[in-house]
């Protein structure tokens, strides 16, 4: 009986024929649910470019909405690939982080550059969980020899953590010091941190733009 490290390598090697159709079943179910992600993502970014206070921040929220499109017609052509119908899968995560985004919109003041700064923490809590489901799928993708796929699942990924790092350079260069100045001003009102800001190169993933 082989033992369970044995296993494990077959299994994450591709040659455990039993795990085959279950990998390919998980991937797609996988890919159905990012495809909705990615189309519940587009209209969130065009309500956060809408409540943005600075050009800036609205632009990278637009740019980005460009990108998500690309994004989706690329999941699209997989599908294609793979040779299955394209179609959606419900995700209660993206739709918990979008209620939150919309959250802040109604919490924060208008015009302020701490509405900003909390609509770049709102899209980068969505850029991280999209990262985590691309970053599954590419290992999926490997494991199934679905080349194809994983180019451009690769592409996509990169794509998103450039997004979250351009967020957070943003966030840090101008947003969280001017909104810093908003709460200085006006103290309580606006809910602004007062935790110091990690650096540029700074991993992402250890928290959001205003170091939380």
């Amino acid at each position: 009986m082989a033992s369970l490290a044995d296993r494990i390598g077959s299994f994450f090697s591709g040659n455990d024929s039993s795990a085959d159709e279950g990998l390919r079943d998980l991937f797609i179910s996988e890919l159905k649910r990012v495809y909705h992600v990615e189309k519940r993502a587009v209209n969130a970014l065009v309500d956060q470019a809408d409540a943005s206070t600075t050009n800036e921040v609205q632009a990278a929220f637009l740019q980005h909405e460009d990108e998500s499109r690309i994004q989706v017609e690329r999941l699209e052509e997989i599908f294609r690939i793979i040779g299955i119908q394209t179609e959606e899968h419900a995700s209660g995560a993206i739709d918990g982080l979008i209620s939150d985004a919309k959250a802040v919109i109604s919490e924060t003041e208008a015009g302020s550059l701490t509405r900003d700064a909390a609509l770049i923490i709102a899209a980068q809590k969505i850029e991280h969980y999209e990262i985590a489901i691309y970053g599954s799928l590419l290992t999926l993708a490997n494991v199934l020899d679905f080349t194809q796929s994983a180019e451009l699942l690769a592409q996509t990924l990169e794509e998103e953590k450039a997004t979250d790092h351009k967020l957070t350079v943003l966030a840090q260069s101008f947003v969280n010091s001017r909104a810093k100045e908003e709460e200085d001003q006006h103290p309580g009102s606006h809910h602004a941190s007062r935790q110091p800001l990690h650096g540029s190169d700074a991993d992402v993933t250890l928290g959001g733009p205003l170091g939380i």
